[in-house]
């Protein structure tokens, strides 16, 4: 069993709503509307039990993850949906050691994901035109530790990816048509390019580029999810769900 150590990152969970992430230093305290939970009570406490607020009410103390903090990066663009980026990473065959190039950093989520998934003798090079975003991007992917495998490139992809001979191309830009041909001198062989557009038209015209540059395994696809309310007797799916947040777009350099 592990315990809370000082300057660890702490869980603190309520319920499925609110949570809070914590580093635990002694000498100070946590001040909520749940009341004030002192630090000091918090080391050498076994993960997996719980910790009483001074108004009396519990909290679980639990070990931070990836996960926790990417449900809380900061965000100046929308994010991909996990959903999302499990596939896109799946279909774009990243793995430790791979080379990846990326197109548009945005807040990162993506990125970080790339990262956490390359390391630690691979590489993410992120693309991404306006500095702000970079910022903060940069910001969330150091809070994640994981900003070591990373190069930000504050550069217009479309005129070119500096990078030769990698592993995969993943694009969430408006126009990835116009960095099909890039990509494929980016790429080496049998290297995957994957792009992820909202609407269809952009489909369209990024898989028309890709068969006009002579990728093979073209494909599109749109993940749907739905969550699903479980009470004996009464489970259902539930009244609301993520629909379309995007398309996929998949192929391979030959």
């Amino acid at each position: 069993m592990s315990f809370v150590v000082e300057g660890a990152e702490v869980l603190l969970y309520l319920n499925d709503r609110k949570s809070w992430i914590l580093k635990v230093e002694r000498g100070k305290k946590f001040h909520t509307h749940k009341g004030i939970v002192n630090f000091e009570d918090l080391i050498g406490k076994p993960y997996g039990s719980e910790i009483v607020t001074s108004l009396g009410i519990a909290l679980k103390i639990l070990p931070a993850d990836y996960l926790d903090h990417l449900e809380r990066i900061a965000r100046k663009t929308q994010i991909i949906y996990p959903k999302d980026m499990a596939y896109i990473a799946l279909v774009a065959n990243v793995r430790s050691g791979s080379k990846v190039v990326e197109c548009g950093t945005g807040s990162g989520a993506l990125t970080s994901y790339l990262a956490s998934l390359v390391g630690p003798d691979g590489k993410v090079f992120t693309y991404e035109m306006r500095e702000d975003f970079q910022k903060n991007a940069k910001k969330n992917l150091e809070r994640l530790g994981l900003e070591k495998f990373v190069e930000f490139k504050l550069k217009d992809i479309t005129k070119g990816i500096d990078e030769k001979e990698v592993d995969a191309v993943i694009l969430d830009m408006a126009t990835p048509w116009l960095v099909v041909e890039e990509a494929r001198k980016a790429l080496k062989i049998g290297g995957r390019m994957v792009s992820f557009s909202p609407t269809i038209n952009q489909v369209e015209k990024t898989v028309t580029a890709m068969e006009k540059a002579q990728f093979i395994n073209i494909k599109a696809v749109e993940l749907i999810m739905r969550g699903y309310k479980v009470k004996v007797n009464e489970t259902r799916p539930d009244t609301l769900m993520i629909g379309h947040t995007g398309y996929i777009v998949s192929g391979r350099r030959c």
